[in-house]
């Protein structure tokens, strides 16, 4: 009885949680532009595709999403490897002050910081000062999400590999870095995903020629959100579904 408690309630998150995107998607294909059915229909499809605005704002948070995925995956890994090496306490907890910090004050203050830049170097907001800022929120969640991973691992591995001839970078390359891949696979999706969604920062540091996404939406939702809209949500859930798979796919073969 109890087991059927536990999966019927695991039943209903699953649901919580998913059938609002399933409705999206249902009503990406929705003739009429409102909520009441029509018929089935593509033509929101192809007015996306003429959407040139929509279709830009995708690809800039595509490229900024990518550009501080990859930044925040390395420089993340090697911070994670470097506290679970040393053991810095003090550093490790500092990690959770950008996780609890308000995205509105960390936006004002990277603006400040980007601000501060202007007076020195010919440097101006754009595509560039946005992956720089999410770069740096998205390392906390890249280091906690690998040293949960490395905490799991033990330390003799490193120390028999280079006891048998294996420098401290190949110990690393071989042995530690297999071992870590399913973490650094997870933590990279987790960064994608906050990095394409986030919209406070951006919106600070972006300047006034570049627009993302959730910019776009946040614009148009003021107005009267078109149906379009739902098109594009709908590939974005077929697409990071893709990725889950890929990734999965991935972890299996790292295991």
């Amino acid at each position: 009885m109890k087991n059927r408690w536990l999966a019927a309630y695991a039943a209903f998150a699953y649901l919580f949680l998913h059938v609002p995107l399933l409705v999206l998607t249902v009503f990406s294909f929705n003739a009429s532009r409102f909520t009441h059915w029509e018929g089935f229909s593509l033509k929101w499809y192809a007015v996306l595709l003429e959407d040139h605005r929509l279709i830009e704002a995708a690809l800039n948070s595509i490229l900024i999403a990518v550009a501080a995925t990859a930044l925040a995956t390395v420089i993340g890994t090697i911070a994670a490897y470097g506290i679970w090496k040393r053991s810095a306490p003090v550093l490790e907890g500092s990690l959770y002050t950008g996780l609890v910090t308000p995205e509105i004050v960390t936006g004002v203050s990277l603006l400040a910081l980007f601000q501060g830049l202007f007076h020195y170097f010919n440097f101006r907001l754009g595509l560039h000062t946005v992956i720089l800022a999410h770069v740096t929120f998205s390392i906390a969640y890249v280091v906690i999400v690998i040293q949960a991973r490395l905490k799991t691992m033990d330390k003799s591995l490193e120390e028999a590999a280079m006891d048998l001839g294996a420098t401290e970078f190949g110990a690393f390359r071989k042995v530690t870095l297999p071992v870590l891949m399913p973490g650094v696979i997870a933590a990279a999706l987790l960064a994608f995903t906050i990095s394409f969604d986030d919209y406070v920062i951006t919106s600070l540091v972006s300047g006034v020629d570049t627009e993302t996404l959730p910019m776009v939406i946040y614009t148009m939702a003021r107005k009267g959100v078109s149906p379009a809209v739902n098109a594009m949500s709908a590939l974005i859930v077929i697409g990071v579904g893709a990725l889950i798979v890929a990734a999965e796919k991935l972890q299996q073969q790292h295991t």
